[in-house]
This record gives structure tokens, sequence and C-alpha cells, in this order.
């Protein structure tokens, strides 16, 4: 915490301690310097409150391309000064995330599945606190396959679930299974789906989403490189799946959901679905049809920011 914080009393006091972004981790005060290793950044090396001290909204995808493209896309929405297509990458020190600041949005890639989007989340949420930010919002915004549902509906979670369809994420520790809650920030995701309905420009839907650990057979696909069950299983399941309120599936949501949930942070989680899984399992649509798909997350979280911001028209 800042030292002033020290010298404050009261309520007023209280209520700023419980807006910052809090850490469950009583080993972090007693370290002389942390070091964000995938980041390239520390609390020695940078001035993280200074750079990064009025963040109120981080936007987090897989793709290092498409976070950077969604930066540049922020740029123009907030009418920032200076040329978009100059956003420079944060963590360009390093090549296994990229990290781009506009104002108050900080835009990052995850990589792909729960380790890597886990190793980005602590060293962000160490990030956050360091830097003092409070009144934080997280999205994450992907891609998905969608289960019931037309090509290009856009899921906004309502709960990240896992193969039995349960609101849990459970983590290996030290032996152990720790089991912690996947449910998301309702408030957030209602005023998400206004924002829709305010767009019009595509189908919303908030849904459960399935997260699993694996593109292929974890979620029941015909074409990976192993297959032990028949295409009538494939269907059972996801009917299953749809009975229990999932209407997409990706690979990140449950840590996303119960990391944030469990350090106090309001999140979301958006994705377009590309398919509908009860139809294929492979990708057919074209080139330009699926960057605009891509797109759609982007859109709604951009609205979403400007009318928190007072910006929307």
């Amino acid at each position: 915490m800042a030292p002033i914080l020290l010298n404050c009393m009261g309520n007023d006091h209280n209520e700023y301690i419980k807006q910052l972004v809090q850490v469950k981790n009583p080993y972090l005060d007693t370290m002389e310097e942390d070091i964000l290793y995938h980041f390239s950044l520390g609390t020695k090396t940078h001035n993280l409150p200074e750079m990064f001290g009025d963040i109120k909204f981080v936007c987090v995808g897989g793709s290092s391309n498409r976070m950077k493209a969604f930066a540049q896309f922020i740029h123009q929405e907030l009418e920032m000064p200076g040329n978009p297509e100059e956003v420079s990458d944060i963590c360009e020190a390093t090549d296994r995330y990229c990290m781009y600041k506009v104002g108050p949005v900080l835009s990052m890639s995850h990589g792909m599945g729960v380790p890597s989007i886990s190793i980005m989340l602590h060293e962000l949420i160490k990030l956050l606190h360091h830097a003092q930010c409070r009144d934080v919002v997280l999205f994450r915004l992907g891609t998905s396959g969608g289960v019931g549902l037309a090509p290009g509906t856009v899921v906004v979670t309502d709960k990240a679930v896992d193969y039995s369809f349960l609101a849990q994420f459970e983590q290996v520790v030290l032996g152990k299974v720790v089991t912690r809650s996947t449910e998301l920030d309702e408030e957030v995701a209602n005023e998400l789906l206004q924002c829709s309905s305010e767009l019009q420009n595509f189908p919303t839907v908030i849904g459960n989403t399935l997260c699993t650990h694996d593109f292929y057979e974890g979620q029941g696909r015909l074409d990976g490189a192993l297959c032990s069950f028949s295409h009538e299983d494939k269907l059972e399941y996801l009917r299953k799946a749809y009975e229990a309120g999932v209407r997409n599936i990706e690979m990140e949501s449950s840590v996303f959901a119960a990391m944030c949930r469990i350090c106090g942070l309001k999140a979301a989680v958006v994705c377009v679905a590309l398919l509908d899984r009860f139809e294929g399992d492979q990708i057919t649509s074209s080139h330009d049809v699926l960057v605009e798909y891509q797109q759609r997350p982007q859109v709604l979280v951009s609205h979403f920011i400007k009318k928190r911001l007072g910006r929307a028209v």
C-alpha cells in the first residue's frame, strides 16, 4: 500500500482499502522485490503505480495479434491522442504474453488453455495490486464452440462449469485438490446483455460455459489424432451439456472465473461461437466471416467501457 494510506482513519480509509485489488498471499508483503517474470516487469525495476495506477478495465484474450488489434480498436473508440498503429507492447522483452495500455484499458494476451492463462492471471493480479488499482473490471474476450447456437452468437458466461457441469475449478496444491467457485459477476453480465440490445448488431445470450483441458477429446471432437467414442456418444454428451445450461465450450473460463472471484475482482467472459458443435467439429466459415465474428466480443466490451466512462453515443 502507499505509505500515505497508513495515516488515513475511519470509514473512508476502510472503503479505499476494500476497493483496492486484493491478493490472497501473506508472503508477498515480506518480499523485498516481486519480479513479474513472464511480463518482464518488477516492483524494483518499474514504477508500477505510475505506469498502471489508472487502469479500470483489463481485457484479455488468447491471441497476441487479436489483443493488439483490440488495443488499436479501443484507442480509436476512446478517441485517444496519437496514432493507434503505434501502440507499444509493454512486454516486448518477453515472448510469453503481450500487453498494451490505452488510457484506463489494459489489453493482454493469455495464450491457450488453463495453465497459460493461470500464469498470466497470477502476475496480472499482483500487477494490479502493486499498482494500487481500484474498481477494476476484467474481461476475457475469445472464441468458442457453440452448443445449440448459430455461428456468430456471442455468449456472456453466467457460470464456468467443468466436465460434470458443476460451477467449480479444481486446482491441485501440494498434492491436494482445492475446489473453487466459478460464478461470475451477475451485474456485469446483465450490463453486457443490455449493451448488446443497444448495439443490435449480433445475437447475444447469457449461458453457462463448459471449460475443458483439451481442444479435441476433452471437447468430444471426432477429428483428433485420438478418438475413443462414437458420434452418438458425442451428441449425447452435448445434449446433457445443453440441458445443464451450457451454451459454449472453451478452455480458459474456469480458472479465470475462480481467480477473479477469490480476489474480489468483477469479471466477465465474452466469447463468440464460431460453429454449432451439434452440427460438426471443424470450422468451415470463410476467413472474412471469422474475422467479423471475432470482432463481436470486442465491439460489445468496447461499448460497455464507453458507457462506464460516459462516452457512449
